[in-house]
């Protein structure tokens, strides 16, 4: 399967941008701000979406992938503590050093771009991505998440290998999500994290990818 995306060329000062988004609203997707996490809410093809962008940040270092999840204004449950909002999400590679600041001059610029489209993966699980949990506590590993949050968009900011290594956790929400929900009526609650202890992360906020069935409440 196929995600129609769009590709935008935007030209800041001296240097030329390039912004991978899809071509229209994911559906049945959020990223809420929590204050103390990040939650998101996906769907099984959602998750499959994320996925899929996820792992074009891996393979296209020179491009801004740029998911607006705050078109759908679907409700989100309630949960306890602050609530900040909701996100947009950009994913880039660190040999970019793209400064957040500069996101609102050059979102302002994208126009409508040229069609294209991604590879979306299927839900099987692939051993060759699985992450090493030794090397990734390695106190010279490299391969972390990096977070910002700048005009109501979460930038997360890491290496190819890191990017290739977490898609699986969007993977595992679509693959597993659909058939917990129905068979645990009493805690249908699926989900996944990107823990601050699990040496993916270098700073900021636990990710919180939770699987959602229902969107009208």
């Amino acid at each position: 399967m196929k995600l129609p995306v769009t590709v935008h060329e935007v030209r800041l000062g001296a240097r030329e941008f390039r912004v991978v988004r899809p071509a229209g609203p994911l559906a049945h997707a959020a990223l809420v701000d929590r204050d103390r996490y990040v939650d998101a809410h996906l769907d099984a093809d959602a998750a499959c979406s994320v996925a899929a962008l996820w792992l074009l940040a891996a393979r296209s270092p020179r491009s801004l992938v740029h998911l607006p999840l705050r078109a759908d204004r679907s409700p989100v449950p309630e949960a306890p503590g602050p609530f900040a909002g909701r996100l947009d999400l950009v994913l880039l590679h660190h040999s970019l050093q793209f400064a957040p600041s500069r996101w609102k001059q050059l979102r302002s610029r994208l126009g409508h771009g040229r069609p294209a489209s991604v590879a979306v993966p299927g839900t099987g699980r692939e051993e060759a991505s699985a992450a090493d949990d030794g090397a990734r506590h390695h106190r010279e590993n490299r391969d972390l998440l990096h977070q910002h949050v700048h005009a109501e968009t979460l930038f997360v900011t890491g290496s190819a290998k890191v990017f290739r290594d977490t898609a699986e956790h969007f993977l595992e929400v679509a693959r597993e999500g659909p058939g917990h929900t129905p068979t645990h009526r009493r805690c249908p609650h699926f989900c996944t994290r990107l823990y601050t202890d699990a040496g993916i992360l270098a700073n900021g906020r636990e990710i919180h990818i939770r699987y959602r069935d229902r969107w009208d409440a």
